[in-house]
């Protein structure tokens, strides 16, 4: 992860009321990624956190009642690089017909919130059954949660 590719986040971070929602699978290795990142970042009256893990349908009520500025979904995301490669994007930017462990895609999902949304993305490497994140996926996330917390 290097961090010129999340300016936008760390700009975001000093302006914006922002929540994190942690999305994955705790029982599918690196899937679980976003889970673990909103877990151990700290909340201040600028940053908020949860977790949904893979039923982000039943929080959009929710969400919408925290009133964030900014939502920034937290999931495991295939783009084609390297284990722990980490990126942030609109929402529109994602394809809705991702296959995943949801039950309705994200994009799709996004509809329903009233404020500006990201995907914080992280490459896995492994999403196969276990409780272990490969150690570029969690090597990147530690790194993001010490700048993020910073």
């Amino acid at each position: 992860m290097k961090e010129d590719k999340l300016i936008k986040l760390f700009e975001l971070l000093d302006s914006k009321k922002i929540l994190f929602v942690g999305i994955g699978n705790a029982l599918k290795s690196d899937d679980a990624i976003g889970i673990y990142i909103c877990k151990k970042i700290q909340q201040s009256n600028k940053i908020e956190t949860l977790i949904v893990e893979s039923g982000i349908e039943k929080f959009v009520g929710k969400i919408n009642s925290i009133d964030p500025e900014i939502l920034i979904l937290v999931d495991c995301t295939d783009f084609n690089k390297e284990p722990g490669f980490i990126k942030l994007l609109p929402i529109e930017q994602i394809q809705d017909f991702t296959v995943n462990t949801h039950t309705i895609s994200v994009k799709r999902i996004s509809e329903f919130f009233k404020m500006k949304t990201f995907i914080l993305g992280v490459q896995p490497e492994n999403v196969r059954f276990g409780e272990e994140f490969s150690k570029g996926v969690i090597n990147s996330a530690n790194e993001l949660i010490k700048k993020i917390n910073a």
